[in-house]
């Protein structure tokens, strides 16, 4: 494997000196693309050239485009008499979650127009029909969730041997999931001199074996966002015991909001949302258990603005794609740093700011601490305070094994027995008397 590459610091490249093709420059040029991200700078190259490539970094920092414009140019080099001919697909990306399934759809197919291809999205949670009814009338690249295309190769209705490259996004995700014993049988169906590109945040364990079994001589690209890629994101964690997270959730949301929360469980995501409904916030809680068009209707309304809180647990974490979320709370502590990278990296996106607060019961001081020695964090935990998040107080966003950071301490409080302040009380009421005309549970449950 070569040796990692470091961040970028230079000028953005452009995409026609990358070696993209000039139908496909002028269709991103044409919706304001005109520059690479620092992960499709190092890795577009490699990958046209036919590479395995093996590109390491956080949700967030343009994989999508980095494997996507790879994906695509190659068929671009295909005539387009050819793959009218074929029916079955020809590119194969597998990803973890049904909502970054259809976000990878939705960024490709724009640019798989103009070039004649076409594209198409398989995962669980809705019917088979449609998918059915679109791989029989020809797919060039298919992005899907293990499960589902299995189910599909199973019934003869999809078939891999003339895939000739492989796209494995999110590999530490679908090793948490337990999805890499399906993804390697997906893999062996595909053809033997497949390209094989891997993006993953984290490369050890069971992802490093991955890329052992299923990668040639790879090159490796380790990419850190720079300051422009990523805006600055403060890390808070609050002393809060179990009685007392609803409430103080509920400040934290009105005073910083609107935010991403999350639970370790679906039914504790369902019965947080109900309650901060209850308080006066527009809620919706997005988890493995509500439907297709439910998670995309919540997904929805909390892009446009029309919910205050998405309150989602670990397993919808990387398929929360919403770019400018401001605030981001561990209603529940995340299990370890991996989780906690991957919860916290839905702010602080595209170049915009964000805030982290993590809500510690006594029973998780240990584990926190261990999580803020991993990714450097100054370790500690102290009392809520909103004045800190006002304040500004920022530190880059955290990657496994970022270097050491400092976060400044906090140490006021609410106040006696947890009362908010007049003007906190003041930003609820005027952020409750706006959103009372919404139905505060409507969208998305």
């Amino acid at each position: 494997m070569s040796t990692p590459s470091p961040g970028l610091a230079s000028a953005p490249a452009r995409f026609s000196d990358l070696g993209i093709p000039p139908t496909l420059t002028a269709a991103l040029e044409e919706r304001g693309i005109l520059s690479a991200f620092p992960i499709q700078a190092v890795t577009l190259p490699d990958s046209l050239a036919g590479r395995d490539v093996c590109g390491k970094a956080p949700t967030g920092s343009g994989k999508t485009l980095a494997f996507g414009l790879a994906v695509l140019s190659r068929l671009a080099a295909k005539p387009r008499s050819e793959r009218q001919g074929r029916r079955h697909a020809t590119a194969l990306i597998l990803v973890p979650t049904r909502e970054l399934a259809a976000q990878i759809e939705e960024v490709m197919v724009p640019l798989a127009k103009v070039i004649g291809a076409r594209v198409t999205s398989i995962y669980g949670g809705v019917g088979y029909g449609k998918q059915v009814t679109a791989l029989r009338s020809g797919v060039d690249v298919l992005v899907a969730c293990p499960g589902r295309l299995s189910d599909l190769v199973g019934r003869g209705d999809a078939r891999l041997s003339h895939v000739d490259m492989v796209v494995i996004d999110e590999a530490d995700r679908m090793a948490d999931m337990g999805f890499l014993p399906e993804v390697r049988r997906l893999v062996d169906r595909t053809s033997g001199t497949r390209q094989t590109l891997l993006f993953s945040a984290t490369l050890d364990g069971p992802v490093d074996k991955l890329i052992r079994d299923y990668q040639h001589d790879p090159v490796r690209h380790d990419v850190v966002p720079t300051g422009s890629d990523q805006g600055d994101v403060a890390h808070h964690f609050w002393r809060v015991e179990s009685h007392e997270r609803v409430a103080v959730t509920t400040k934290v949301v009105s005073a910083s909001g609107p935010a991403v929360v999350f639970c370790r469980t679906k039914r504790g995501a369902d019965r947080l949302s109900d309650r901060l409904a209850r308080s006066g916030l527009a809620s919706a809680a997005i988890h493995g258990n509500r439907s297709q068009s439910q998670r995309e209707r919540a997904l929805a309304a909390f892009r446009s603005g029309r919910l205050d809180v998405l309150v989602a647990t670990d397993i919808a974490a990387r398929g929360i794609h919403v770019d400018a979320v401001p605030l981001v709370v561990h209603f529940d502590p995340a299990a370890d740093s991996t989780d906690y990278v991957h919860r916290s990296g839905r702010t602080g996106r595209a170049g915009a700011d964000g805030t982290v607060v993590s809500l510690v019961g006594s029973e998780h001081l240990a584990a926190i601490k261990q999580i803020q020695r991993r990714l450097g964090l100054s370790s500690g935990v102290s009392s809520p305070d909103l004045s800190s998040l006002a304040a500004g107080v920022a530190i880059r966003p955290v990657h496994e094994g970022a270097p050491r950071v400092k976060v400044k301490p906090e140490a006021r409080g609410y106040g006696k027995r947890g009362r908010a302040t007049s003007n906190e009380r003041a930003t609820r009421q005027s952020r409750s008397s706006r959103d009372r005309s919404r139905t505060t549970r409507g969208s998305g449950r």
